[in-house]
C-alpha cells in the first residue's frame, strides 16, 4: 500500500478541472500539506510528447490507437512520477486519470468501457485513486466555456455533441457505480464555492 493519497479530478472539457486543481493545490500547500499537482496526459517528458500528438487536430488517429496512446502516457507517468510520489507519502492531485479514458474512449469512441478498463489496469498496475472529484456540467455549458477561452479546439474538442453527451452520461454512470470514491460536484457554481465543496469532499483523507 502506498503511503500517500491520490485524488483525481474528472469531467468533460470545459468543466473547470485545471482551475480547481490549481486552487486546491494552493490551499493545501498553504496548510502545510505535502501536495503535488500533475496532469494527464503529461507530467513527464515522454507523456508530454504523447500529449502533443493526441491533441494535434492535424493528426488522424484511430480510436484504438488513441486509447493505447493515452494508456502509454499514463503508464509512464505512474512509473516515473506518480508511484514514487505516493510511496514517499505525498498527496497527489491529478488532473484526469483512468476514468477519462473509460468515458472518452470507452463510451465516446464506443470501444467499450470494460475493454478500456483492462488496458489501463495493465498500464497503471491496478492503481486506483483514493478519491475522485467529478465536475458535473452539461456539454453545452462546457463547450460555451471552452469557446470563451478563445483557444483553437484540439483534436478531441472538435468532436460533435453526440460524443460529449456519451462521455457525460458515462461519467454519471461511473459515479453511480462507485459513490464512495467518486464525488459529484456542481461545476456550474461560482469558483470559490466549487473550491470549498472540493476541499470538503476530501477532508476525510487529509491527515
Amino acid at each position: 500500500m502506498a503511503a500517500g493519497t491520490l485524488i483525481t479530478l474528472e469531467g468533460i472539457d470545459g468543466a473547470g478541472k485545471t482551475t480547481l486543481a490549481r486552487g486546491m493545490w494552493a490551499v493545501l500547500a498553504e496548510r502545510g500539506v505535502d501536495v503535488q499537482l500533475l496532469r494527464e496526459p503529461g507530467g513527464v517528458a515522454a507523456a508530454e510528447r504523447i500529449r502533443e500528438l493526441v491533441r494535434d487536430p492535424s493528426q488522424r488517429i484511430g480510436a484504438r490507437a488513441e486509447a493505447l496512446l493515452y494508456a502509454a502516457a499514463r503508464a509512464q507517468l505512474v512509473e516515473e512520477r506518480l508511484r514514487p510520489l505516493l510511496d514517499a507519502g505525498a498527496l497527489v492531485l491529478l488532473d484526469r486519470f483512468v476514468d477519462s479514458s473509460l468515458v472518452y474512449q470507452g463510451a465516446g469512441r464506443e470501444l467499450g468501457i470494460d475493454a478500456v478498463r483492462t488496458i489501463n489496469a495493465f498500464a497503471t498496475g491496478d492503481l486506483d485513486p483514493d478519491r475522485t472529484l467529478l465536475l458535473d456540467l452539461t456539454p453545452a455549458a462546457a463547450r460555451a466555456r471552452s469557446e470563451e477561452r478563445g483557444a483553437a479546439p484540439d483534436r478531441i474538442e472538435q468532436e460533435g455533441e453526440g460524443f460529449f453527451e456519451r462521455t457525460a452520461a458515462a461519467y454519471r454512470r461511473l459515479a453511480a457505480e462507485d459513490p464512495e470514491r467518486i464525488r459529484i460536484l456542481d461545476a456550474a457554481q461560482p469558483p470559490v464555492q466549487l473550491l470549498t465543496a472540493a476541499l470538503a469532499a476530501i477532508a476525510d483523507l487529509l491527515r
